[in-house]
């Protein structure tokens, strides 16, 4: 398996490294307004655009990220509620398996 993994990523390296040496090309980017670079590699345009999507797309996944983190924690802190409620003090707690088990008994 593990020789599986390296063969497959010889093959995107060289996929990419053919695809970077193919788009060679020099582009004029111009932004919004009069700035504007001249003579950028095509293939530096193409990835720089790649990983500003990668990272942009990465920056909307984190509130989906701190909600779940919150909803731990709060479900961590019913957890410790129940079972002080259920646990006279002095006795060791419950498992989650002892209060509500995973297969029927």
């Amino acid at each position: 398996m593990r020789y599986l993994v390296w063969a497959l990523r010889l093959i995107v390296f060289v996929a990419v490294l053919m695809f970077a040496l193919k788009n060679t090309d020099p582009v004029g980017v111009t932004f919004y307004g009069t700035w504007a670079l001249q003579s950028v590699p095509l293939i530096v345009v193409m990835l720089s655009t790649f990983v500003l999507g990668t990272v942009f797309g990465l920056l909307l996944t984190v509130p989906g990220y701190i909600r779940r983190r919150r909803e731990v924690v709060r479900l961590k802190k019913d957890l410790e509620r129940i079972q002080a409620a259920v646990n006279p003090q002095g006795t060791a707690p419950l498992s989650p398996d002892a209060l509500v088990p995973l297969s029927p008994i």
